[in-house]
């Protein structure tokens, strides 16, 4: 079935509880796809970062700069036949995208001079799926998967994160964006909702953002 998607790296991306990862790793498992998934709980200084973020914000951002960095590094060099798709909860561009939201302007100024370096030689993804939820939704998500370190996550924060993704969309030409509608939509238990996210993966789209709603059944 690997011949019937036209993408090779796919990123599938999102705020905070929107999904992406649950989404990646049904993927992986049902197209033998390769998995990239963000390693975001090893990072020491997240839940210092929740409780005061004008503080941490720097190592936090730092932390997952340099193990994004290392994690991508070493996925995308290796050469598997047998696994010829990749596909991913997150890309590197996201960590600009963060730390623009997160930091000060002196620090947020030094933080790109860093990432500029190490994104240098990164390829890009060929398609990036954004999994959008309104703010109340991802809040009930984050509550019901119940991390300790996120129960002090502020709706204001993730209207941020937001806000800062469809900025960037806005000005990403480079390759095809899709942003899908997941509002109240279960696409691990509803097999009728996956499909059609399966399907949307099957399709080609021009460089640029495209809206995409799911079908009712």
């Amino acid at each position: 079935m690997e011949q019937l998607f036209p993408y090779k790296f796919i990123a599938i991306e999102g705020n905070i509880g929107a999904g992406k990862t649950t989404l990646c790793k049904k993927l992986a498992e049902d197209f033998n796809w390769r998995l990239i998934l963000e390693q975001f709980a090893d990072n020491p200084f997240l839940p210092y970062f929740y409780e005061n973020q004008e503080r941490y914000a720097f190592p936090v951002e730092l932390f997952f700069m340099t193990e994004r960095h290392k994690q991508l590094q070493e996925n995308l060099q290796q050469q598997n036949l047998f696994q010829q798709c990749i596909v991913a909860d997150y890309f590197f561009l996201k960590t600009l995208l963060f730390a623009k939201n997160n930091l000060g302007k002196e620090e947020h100024r030094l933080f790109q001079r860093l990432f500029h370096i190490l994104n240098a030689s990164f390829p890009r993804p060929d398609i990036l799926v954004f999994l959008h939820r309104s703010v109340d939704n991802l809040l009930q998500n984050i509550k019901k998967r119940g991390r300790a370190y996120e129960k002090d996550i502020k709706p204001e924060y993730l209207k941020q994160i937001q806000d800062t993704y469809f900025e960037y969309f806005k000005t990403e030409n480079r390759f095809p964006i899709l942003i899908v509608d997941v509002e109240q939509r279960d696409f691990l238990n509803n097999q009728d909702i996956y499909q059609q996210v399966i399907d949307l993966l099957k399709e080609e789209y021009a460089p640029g953002v495209h809206h995409v709603d799911f079908v009712e059944q």
